[in-house]
């Protein structure tokens, strides 16, 4: 994180554990606003990947499992990418550039992601650094956000992925309960921004947001879980997040083949998880009445909730959605299956 914006928000009421911002002081009352009021959440414990070149967009058309090509200044996308096999390193957003674009990931994948990329640059004209300092980016979500960036920017996008620029900052909309926005733009302009927004928008850690993401049915992939998950069982294809007409790229033939001959036997459900160990990305998740050693599940994201349980995200065996679960083991922490806000296809 940069100094200059870590004094700022330092300066708003932030308390850092080392270089980690963790609250503002009152965590319990940060998880109740991020569910249920306005909030600004600063989004450094994102990472950012920009890739820029004269082939940029040839060279990510073959690489990831979205149509890059749809991205342009007004219109940003989730993507993902794979292994040959099919498996998932990375989901990130896509948001163009002047000269290229940015990808929006948890830090932990960044590093991962760009040591890959680079390895099939080749002679194309393509630069892959990695980006987390030259934005700064902060996050705003409510029931009244819409009209809060509209009174602080005099701009709003209106619809899921739409970008709008404005007096140095990029806004775009993505997925939640209530509307939400991520926000980009250099240090001046967004400190005035935050300044407006945190007259009204309650400052939140990162935790929050991460929960408005499993709230929203937003996967990720981080350590624990990459290569775990082929994209459609992280719900993409639900999401927008896989286009089956664009052409080849790594892992296209198992994506297409689930696409066009499958039905899926693992999804991605949303979850409730009482009190006991705290659950982590990776844990099984396990029918009461089954076997140690044959999870039904593995959880993808996770963050404590308001309520006191634990929210989740989780691709589990369609067959085992209904049965009883437990997280961890078959003994372990009761589970009760959430409604997603989007409906997911039975085919893949």
């Amino acid at each position: 994180m940069r100094e200059d914006w870590k004094k700022h928000l330092v300066d708003s009421g932030a308390e850092f554990e080392g270089d980690e911002l963790v609250h503002y002081g009152n965590p319990e009352r940060e998880r109740q606003m991020a569910v249920n009021g306005d909030v600004i959440c600063d989004l450094s414990h994102r990472g950012l990947l920009e890739i820029r070149g004269a082939d940029a967009t040839e060279f990510l058309q073959g690489q990831f499992g979205n149509d890059i090509r749809q991205v342009d200044e007004r219109h940003a996308q989730l993507s993902s990418y794979a292994s040959p096999k099919g498996r998932t390193y990375a989901v990130f957003r896509v948001l163009r550039t002047q000269d290229g674009f940015l990808l929006e990931m948890p830090a932990d994948r960044v590093e991962p992601v760009a040591k890959r990329l680079q390895m099939f640059v080749l002679r194309s004209d393509v630069i892959i650094e990695q980006a987390g300092d030259s934005r700064i980016r902060f996050g705003l979500s409510g029931p009244d956000a819409e009209k809060e960036l509209q009174d602080a920017l005099g701009a709003c996008p209106a619809e899921i992925h739409e970008v709008v620029e404005k007096d140095g900052v990029t806004a775009l909309r993505v997925q939640g309960v209530h509307p939400r926005f991520e926000l980009f733009g250099g240090f001046d302009a967004m400190r005035r921004l935050w300044d407006a927004l945190n007259v009204r928008g309650a400052p939140v850690g990162p935790h929050e947001w991460q929960l408005l993401d499993i709230l929203a049915g937003i996967p990720s992939v981080v350590e624990a879980t990459t290569e775990m998950f082929v994209p459609q069982m992280l719900n993409l294809h639900a999401l927008g997040a896989i286009s089956f007409d664009k052409g080849c790229y790594p892992g296209q033939e198992v994506v297409a083949r689930m696409h066009y001959l499958g039905k899926l036997k693992r999804r991605m459900f949303r979850l409730a998880i009482q009190d006991g160990e705290p659950p982590t990305p990776g844990m099984p998740v396990f029918r009461a009445d089954g076997k140690p050693d044959q999870a039904d599940g593995e959880l993808v994201a996770v963050e404590l909730h308001p309520d006191g349980q634990y929210s989740a995200l989780a691709v589990l065996k369609v067959d085992a959605a209904e049965a009883e679960l437990r997280c961890g083991a078959p003994d372990g922490a009761p589970v009760t299956l959430c409604d997603l806000p989007y409906d997911v296809p039975e085919g893949a």
